[in-house]
Protein backbone atom coordinates (compact mmCIF):
# COMPACT_ATOMS: atom_id res chain seq x y z
CA UNK A 1 0.00 0.00 0.00
CA UNK A 2 0.95 3.40 -1.06
CA UNK A 3 1.27 5.93 2.13
CA UNK A 4 0.34 9.13 2.10
CA UNK A 5 2.71 11.81 3.20
CA UNK A 6 1.09 14.04 6.57
CA UNK A 7 0.35 16.53 4.24
CA UNK A 8 -1.40 15.43 1.45
CA UNK A 9 -3.62 12.72 3.98
CA UNK A 10 -4.52 16.03 5.81
CA UNK A 11 -5.63 17.38 2.61
CA UNK A 12 -7.70 14.55 1.94
CA UNK A 13 -9.24 14.01 4.80
CA UNK A 14 -10.61 17.52 5.29
CA UNK A 15 -11.74 17.23 1.87
CA UNK A 16 -13.47 13.78 2.53
CA UNK A 17 -15.28 15.59 5.62
CA UNK A 18 -16.47 18.58 2.92
CA UNK A 19 -17.91 15.52 0.50
CA UNK A 20 -19.49 13.95 3.56
CA UNK A 21 -22.02 17.41 3.83
CA UNK A 22 -20.00 18.91 6.58
CA UNK A 23 -20.00 22.47 6.12
CA UNK A 24 -16.51 22.90 7.91
CA UNK A 25 -13.58 20.71 8.68
CA UNK A 26 -10.38 21.69 10.81
CA UNK A 27 -7.43 19.64 12.25
CA UNK A 28 -5.83 20.17 15.68
CA UNK A 29 -2.79 18.65 16.90
CA UNK A 30 -2.89 16.72 20.43
CA UNK A 31 -2.20 18.15 23.44
CA UNK A 32 -2.92 21.18 21.91
CA UNK A 33 -1.67 24.85 23.15
CA UNK A 34 -2.28 26.47 26.04
CA UNK A 35 -6.04 27.71 25.65
CA UNK A 36 -6.91 24.01 26.13
CA UNK A 37 -5.64 23.92 29.60
CA UNK A 38 -7.43 27.40 30.39
CA UNK A 39 -10.64 26.09 28.80
CA UNK A 40 -10.07 22.69 30.88
CA UNK A 41 -10.11 25.04 34.21
CA UNK A 42 -12.87 27.11 33.18
CA UNK A 43 -14.79 23.25 32.90
CA UNK A 44 -13.60 22.69 36.86
CA UNK A 45 -14.67 26.10 37.64
CA UNK A 46 -18.09 25.96 36.50
CA UNK A 47 -18.67 22.16 37.71
CA UNK A 48 -17.10 23.82 41.33
CA UNK A 49 -20.34 26.17 41.09
CA UNK A 50 -22.58 23.34 40.32
CA UNK A 51 -23.62 24.92 37.03
CA UNK A 52 -24.19 21.38 35.70
CA UNK A 53 -26.58 20.92 38.10
CA UNK A 54 -28.02 16.95 37.28
CA UNK A 55 -26.00 16.73 34.47
CA UNK A 56 -23.21 14.65 36.39
CA UNK A 57 -22.09 12.61 33.37
CA UNK A 58 -19.95 16.22 32.82
CA UNK A 59 -17.49 15.51 35.57
CA UNK A 60 -16.13 12.52 33.85
CA UNK A 61 -12.41 13.20 34.27
CA UNK A 62 -11.96 11.70 30.68
CA UNK A 63 -13.16 15.06 29.38
CA UNK A 64 -9.90 16.72 30.44
CA UNK A 65 -7.88 14.07 28.47
CA UNK A 66 -8.25 13.58 25.01
CA UNK A 67 -5.59 11.02 25.00
CA UNK A 68 -7.56 8.92 27.38
CA UNK A 69 -9.95 8.13 24.54
CA UNK A 70 -7.30 6.80 21.92
CA UNK A 71 -4.14 5.16 22.76
CA UNK A 72 -1.52 7.39 20.74
CA UNK A 73 -3.68 10.01 20.01
CA UNK A 74 -1.55 12.80 18.02
CA UNK A 75 -4.50 14.80 15.97
CA UNK A 76 -8.18 15.48 15.67
CA UNK A 77 -10.61 16.39 12.72
CA UNK A 78 -13.10 18.85 14.17
CA UNK A 79 -16.44 19.00 11.64
CA UNK A 80 -19.47 21.10 11.78
CA UNK A 81 -22.53 20.41 10.45
CA UNK A 82 -25.23 23.00 9.48
CA UNK A 83 -28.36 22.26 10.71
CA UNK A 84 -29.96 25.75 9.71
CA UNK A 85 -33.04 24.97 7.37
CA UNK A 86 -35.67 26.97 5.66
CA UNK A 87 -38.08 25.29 7.65
CA UNK A 88 -36.50 25.18 10.97
CA UNK A 89 -36.74 29.18 10.76
CA UNK A 90 -40.66 28.52 10.55
CA UNK A 91 -42.61 29.82 13.55
CA UNK A 92 -44.45 26.62 14.84
CA UNK A 93 -47.29 26.63 17.96
CA UNK A 94 -44.87 25.30 20.09
CA UNK A 95 -41.22 25.60 19.95
CA UNK A 96 -38.21 23.76 19.63
CA UNK A 97 -34.24 24.05 18.90
CA UNK A 98 -33.49 23.54 15.52
CA UNK A 99 -30.85 21.38 16.33
CA UNK A 100 -32.98 19.09 17.32
CA UNK A 101 -35.45 19.26 14.10
CA UNK A 102 -33.93 16.88 11.96
CA UNK A 103 -32.58 13.16 12.14
CA UNK A 104 -30.81 11.97 15.22
CA UNK A 105 -27.06 14.64 14.84
CA UNK A 106 -25.31 11.77 16.64
CA UNK A 107 -26.07 8.76 14.20
CA UNK A 108 -25.54 11.35 11.30
CA UNK A 109 -22.26 12.49 12.87
CA UNK A 110 -20.82 9.21 13.47
CA UNK A 111 -22.17 7.45 10.26
CA UNK A 112 -20.80 9.93 8.02
CA UNK A 113 -17.34 9.65 10.04
CA UNK A 114 -16.72 6.53 9.78
CA UNK A 115 -17.15 6.25 5.88
CA UNK A 116 -14.67 8.62 6.52
CA UNK A 117 -12.58 6.52 9.20
CA UNK A 118 -13.29 3.31 7.05
CA UNK A 119 -11.37 5.49 3.18
CA UNK A 120 -8.58 6.53 5.67
CA UNK A 121 -7.44 2.71 6.83
CA UNK A 122 -7.04 2.51 2.73
CA UNK A 123 -4.83 4.68 2.86
CA UNK A 124 -2.87 4.31 5.79
CA UNK A 125 -2.88 1.03 7.08
CA UNK A 126 -1.49 1.53 10.27
CA UNK A 127 -3.89 4.53 11.02
CA UNK A 128 -6.25 4.57 14.76
CA UNK A 129 -9.15 6.22 15.08
CA UNK A 130 -12.18 6.99 17.05
CA UNK A 131 -15.33 8.58 16.03
CA UNK A 132 -16.77 11.82 18.86
CA UNK A 133 -20.06 12.85 19.33
CA UNK A 134 -21.02 15.42 22.00
CA UNK A 135 -22.26 11.87 24.03
CA UNK A 136 -18.55 11.47 24.59
CA UNK A 137 -16.19 12.49 27.48
CA UNK A 138 -15.08 15.29 24.97
CA UNK A 139 -14.14 18.60 25.61
CA UNK A 140 -15.70 19.73 22.61
CA UNK A 141 -16.22 23.18 21.85
CA UNK A 142 -12.58 23.69 22.91
CA UNK A 143 -11.13 21.26 20.57
CA UNK A 144 -13.25 22.57 17.71
CA UNK A 145 -11.78 26.12 18.68
CA UNK A 146 -8.54 24.39 18.18
CA UNK A 147 -8.77 23.40 14.89
CA UNK A 148 -9.92 26.80 13.75
CA UNK A 149 -13.68 26.00 12.67
CA UNK A 150 -15.08 28.69 14.98
CA UNK A 151 -14.79 30.44 18.16
CA UNK A 152 -16.63 29.98 22.01
CA UNK A 153 -19.27 32.72 22.37
CA UNK A 154 -20.60 34.11 25.04
CA UNK A 155 -23.64 31.82 24.51
CA UNK A 156 -21.37 29.46 25.54
CA UNK A 157 -22.01 27.77 21.71
CA UNK A 158 -19.60 28.01 18.75
CA UNK A 159 -19.27 30.27 16.39
CA UNK A 160 -18.34 30.61 12.83
CA UNK A 161 -18.21 33.57 10.73
CA UNK A 162 -20.14 31.96 7.54
CA UNK A 163 -22.22 29.21 9.30
CA UNK A 164 -23.09 31.22 12.83
CA UNK A 165 -23.69 29.22 15.32
CA UNK A 166 -26.10 26.79 13.79
CA UNK A 167 -23.71 23.94 14.29
CA UNK A 168 -23.47 20.20 15.49
CA UNK A 169 -19.91 19.29 16.03
CA UNK A 170 -17.93 15.51 15.57
CA UNK A 171 -14.84 14.49 16.39
CA UNK A 172 -12.77 11.99 14.80
CA UNK A 173 -9.27 11.41 17.08
CA UNK A 174 -6.25 9.85 14.68
CA UNK A 175 -2.61 8.17 15.61
CA UNK A 176 -1.26 10.51 13.07
CA UNK A 177 0.48 13.71 13.26
CA UNK A 178 -1.29 15.47 10.75
CA UNK A 179 -0.84 19.81 9.60
CA UNK A 180 -2.85 21.56 12.45
CA UNK A 181 -4.94 24.66 11.43
CA UNK A 182 -4.42 27.81 13.27
CA UNK A 183 -6.88 28.09 16.38
CA UNK A 184 -9.64 30.35 16.20
CA UNK A 185 -10.18 33.47 17.15
CA UNK A 186 -12.85 34.98 19.33
CA UNK A 187 -14.77 38.02 17.73
CA UNK A 188 -17.63 38.58 19.54
CA UNK A 189 -15.97 41.84 20.77
CA UNK A 190 -18.42 43.95 23.22
CA UNK A 191 -21.27 42.93 21.91
CA UNK A 192 -23.71 41.34 24.53
CA UNK A 193 -26.38 40.78 22.71
CA UNK A 194 -26.70 37.04 24.00
CA UNK A 195 -26.34 37.73 27.48
CA UNK A 196 -28.89 40.50 27.69
CA UNK A 197 -31.44 38.86 25.78
CA UNK A 198 -32.17 35.37 27.87
CA UNK A 199 -35.07 36.08 29.79
CA UNK A 200 -34.06 33.58 32.98
CA UNK A 201 -30.27 35.53 33.49
CA UNK A 202 -29.14 31.82 32.77
CA UNK A 203 -25.89 33.31 31.08
CA UNK A 204 -24.65 34.15 34.55
CA UNK A 205 -21.64 36.30 32.75
CA UNK A 206 -20.19 35.80 29.56
CA UNK A 207 -19.52 32.17 28.39
CA UNK A 208 -20.79 30.65 31.67
CA UNK A 209 -24.03 29.20 31.62
CA UNK A 210 -26.00 28.33 34.89
CA UNK A 211 -28.26 25.55 33.86
CA UNK A 212 -30.82 26.16 36.73
CA UNK A 213 -31.53 28.57 34.95
CA UNK A 214 -31.28 27.70 31.51
CA UNK A 215 -34.60 26.65 29.25
CA UNK A 216 -33.01 24.28 27.25
CA UNK A 217 -31.96 23.03 30.67
CA UNK A 218 -35.11 22.47 32.07
CA UNK A 219 -37.14 21.41 28.77
CA UNK A 220 -34.84 18.63 28.20
CA UNK A 221 -32.79 17.65 31.37
CA UNK A 222 -34.90 18.48 34.03
CA UNK A 223 -36.70 15.16 35.39
CA UNK A 224 -38.17 16.98 38.01
CA UNK A 225 -42.83 16.50 37.82
CA UNK A 226 -42.55 20.16 37.46
CA UNK A 227 -40.57 23.10 36.15
CA UNK A 228 -39.62 25.99 38.12
CA UNK A 229 -42.21 28.65 37.80
CA UNK A 230 -39.12 30.84 37.02
CA UNK A 231 -38.77 28.91 33.96
CA UNK A 232 -42.32 28.24 33.45
CA UNK A 233 -43.43 32.24 33.55
CA UNK A 234 -40.48 32.52 30.62
CA UNK A 235 -41.26 29.58 27.89
CA UNK A 236 -42.45 31.70 25.39
CA UNK A 237 -43.69 28.49 23.24
CA UNK A 238 -40.44 26.57 23.61
CA UNK A 239 -40.88 22.88 24.73
CA UNK A 240 -38.21 21.15 23.71
CA UNK A 241 -34.78 23.61 23.85
CA UNK A 242 -34.38 27.36 23.42
CA UNK A 243 -32.57 29.12 20.92
CA UNK A 244 -33.28 32.57 22.40
CA UNK A 245 -29.64 33.39 22.61
CA UNK A 246 -28.49 32.29 19.50
CA UNK A 247 -31.44 33.91 17.65
CA UNK A 248 -30.61 37.05 18.79
CA UNK A 249 -26.52 36.71 17.75
CA UNK A 250 -25.62 39.16 14.84
CA UNK A 251 -23.46 36.07 13.10
CA UNK A 252 -26.43 34.46 12.89
CA UNK A 253 -28.09 36.99 10.75
CA UNK A 254 -27.42 35.64 7.12
CA UNK A 255 -26.45 31.84 7.67
CA UNK A 256 -26.74 29.37 4.53
CA UNK A 257 -29.37 27.29 4.97
CA UNK A 258 -28.72 23.31 4.33
CA UNK A 259 -31.09 21.68 2.32
CA UNK A 260 -30.49 18.22 3.32
CA UNK A 261 -33.72 15.95 4.29
CA UNK A 262 -31.18 14.89 7.33
CA UNK A 263 -32.00 18.58 8.77
CA UNK A 264 -35.43 19.25 8.19
CA UNK A 265 -37.99 19.40 10.66
CA UNK A 266 -40.38 16.60 11.31
CA UNK A 267 -43.75 17.46 10.32
CA UNK A 268 -45.44 16.77 12.99
CA UNK A 269 -43.30 19.36 15.26
CA UNK A 270 -44.42 21.85 12.76
CA UNK A 271 -47.75 21.10 13.11
CA UNK A 272 -48.13 20.29 17.05
CA UNK A 273 -51.00 21.80 19.22
CA UNK A 274 -52.28 20.82 22.51
CA UNK A 275 -54.23 18.08 21.53
CA UNK A 276 -50.44 15.98 22.02
CA UNK A 277 -51.29 16.33 25.32
CA UNK A 278 -54.06 13.47 24.47
CA UNK A 279 -50.99 11.18 22.67
CA UNK A 280 -50.10 7.79 24.33
CA UNK A 281 -46.83 7.02 25.70
CA UNK A 282 -46.73 4.67 22.16
CA UNK A 283 -47.59 7.78 20.24
CA UNK A 284 -44.77 9.79 21.61
CA UNK A 285 -42.46 7.20 21.18
CA UNK A 286 -43.25 6.41 17.10
CA UNK A 287 -43.36 10.13 16.74
CA UNK A 288 -39.46 10.82 18.07
CA UNK A 289 -38.10 7.58 16.54
CA UNK A 290 -35.11 8.53 14.73
CA UNK A 291 -34.70 12.09 16.48
CA UNK A 292 -32.24 13.29 18.99
CA UNK A 293 -35.09 14.30 21.05
CA UNK A 294 -35.77 10.79 22.38
CA UNK A 295 -34.25 12.26 25.67
CA UNK A 296 -37.49 13.50 27.02
CA UNK A 297 -39.98 11.25 28.23
CA UNK A 298 -43.70 11.70 26.72
CA UNK A 299 -44.36 12.77 30.42
CA UNK A 300 -42.18 15.58 29.97
CA UNK A 301 -43.59 16.73 26.98
CA UNK A 302 -47.15 16.58 28.78
CA UNK A 303 -45.40 18.69 31.63
CA UNK A 304 -43.74 21.51 29.07
CA UNK A 305 -46.55 21.45 26.75
CA UNK A 306 -49.06 22.34 29.71
CA UNK A 307 -46.50 24.46 31.31
CA UNK A 308 -46.41 26.47 27.78
CA UNK A 309 -50.21 26.51 27.59
CA UNK A 310 -50.45 27.95 31.34
CA UNK A 311 -47.68 30.60 30.73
Amino acid sequence: MLMMDNKKLTLKLKEKAWAEGFALAGIASIPGSSRINLRTQALERWLERDYHSEMKWMEADRRKNIESLLIGAKSVLVVGLNYLSNESQKKPNFKFGKFSQGDDYHRVITKKLKKIGKWIETKSSDCKWKVCVDSSPLLEKAWAEESGIGWIGKHSNLINKKYGSWLTLGFMILNKELIPDKPSKPLCGQCDKCVDHCPTNAITEPFVINSELCIAYHTIENREEKIPSKIANNLNGWIAGCDMCQDICPWNNSVPTNESVEVKPKEWMTNLDQEALKWSDEEWADKLKGTTLKRIKPWMWRRNIQAAINK
